[in-house]
């Protein structure tokens, strides 16, 4: 990079052993991080904080300042770019920043966003299991018959010999192949670039493009989306994409509730052509209380949580430092997790 001296201000909750990491990377880069400027975290890994805190007016003062000062951020701020002027880099600690960034009026920018793509695969991956699992065990009926003291054996489910489909496959549908493989599951990947030779990337029996998202909709006992919310994905599963799912299909979704039509969903849970849905993920979060997603009997409600693991920090510094050598060797093109800001992920 040039010779301008760099700042970094981390500007969301982050453990003091992964910060003294960033702080190693090169004695020549400043580095700010005011934790009592920040909201008390409710739980591991999180981003946001407590929605009461307000910063005192010293506080606020230190804030203003250090982005006032900082080129590089760890994470977007909550009040946005406007008094960081100097920022040329934001590495965020999600994976699904496109519409932040276009929301933020960043799309046409020079700044170079870097996401945390491939952070949470591991943690998603095992919530899709979670829901698969818990379908074909019948879980709910265990837990009924174990709370009623009930012996009454039965026939449940399996994995094996059916069919698993990913809309927008990366490193989740990668990772949920794998582990579908194990399980004996035929699997169907969804991807926007389909060739032959990504089946074995994706664990995949079949690599589809998205002009045959009905088809492999239909052919699927189970459906997961893990595809990022842009545009040309916004409510795709609409109620023709629904009418095309095979009747009591499981569907999984770990992308972002407006990538679903809500209410054709919700009618077609309620008829049981979705046969259970595990939704961590919901169009409008936090989900209403009028919402009745909470009383279908066929839905499990995660709180957008399926990601969160007590390892997401410590992933998320292993690529801002490994982004940070790069950038400061002035290899951009080295860097991993590139936002494509036209594309929006």
């Amino acid at each position: 990079m040039s010779s301008v001296k760099q700042t970094i201000f981390i500007t969301s909750p982050l453990e003091p052993e992964h910060v003294a990491r960033v702080r190693a990377v090169s004695p020549e880069v400043e580095v700010i991080y005011e934790p009592d400027c920040l909201p008390p975290i409710r739980y591991i890994a999180d981003h946001d904080g407590r929605e009461d805190f307000r910063r005192t007016p010293e506080q606020e003062e230190r804030w203003r300042a250090a982005l006032a000062r900082a080129t590089i951020l760890f994470d977007f701020p909550s009040d946005g770019l406007a008094s960081a002027p100097n920022v040329r880099w934001v590495q965020t600690t999600s994976s699904g920043v496109g519409r932040r960034v276009h929301a933020l009026g960043l799309a046409d920018s020079d700044l170079l966003v870097t996401t945390a793509r491939g952070v949470h695969a591991d943690s998603l991956t095992e919530f899709v299991f979670l829901v698969l699992l818990m379908h074909a065990k019948d879980l709910p009926r265990l837990q009924k018959d174990q709370a009623e003291r009930r012996w009454d054996r039965y026939c449940c489910g399996e994995l094996a010999g059916k069919t698993i489909a990913v809309v927008g496959a990366g490193q989740i549908g990668a990772r949920t192949g794998t582990i579908a493989k194990a399980f004996g599951m035929r699997v169907l990947a969804l991807v926007n670039s389909p060739a032959p030779e990504r089946r074995a990337e994706l664990s995949a029996d079949d690599v589809f493009g998205q002009d045959d998202l009905h088809k492999v909709l239909g052919a699927a006992d189970y459906v997961v989306l893990a595809t990022p919310h842009t545009p040309q994905t916004d409510r795709m599963i609409d109620a023709a994409a629904i009418a095309a799912m095979k009747p009591g299909v499981v569907l999984i979704n770990i992308a972002r509730g407006q990538v679903v039509d809500e209410p054709a969903m919700i009618e077609a849970l309620k008829r049981g052509h979705i046969g259970f849905a595990g939704l961590d993920v919901q169009a409008v979060e936090p989900l209403p209380l009028d919402s009745p997603l909470w009383s279908l009997p066929n839905v499990l409600i995660s709180p957008h949580s399926a990601s969160t693991a007590p390892s997401e920090n410590g992933k998320i510094t292993d690529i801002f430092c490994r982004n940070l050598t790069h950038y400061l060797a002035g290899e951009l093109g080295a860097m991993v997790n590139v936002l494509d800001k036209k594309r929006m992920y």
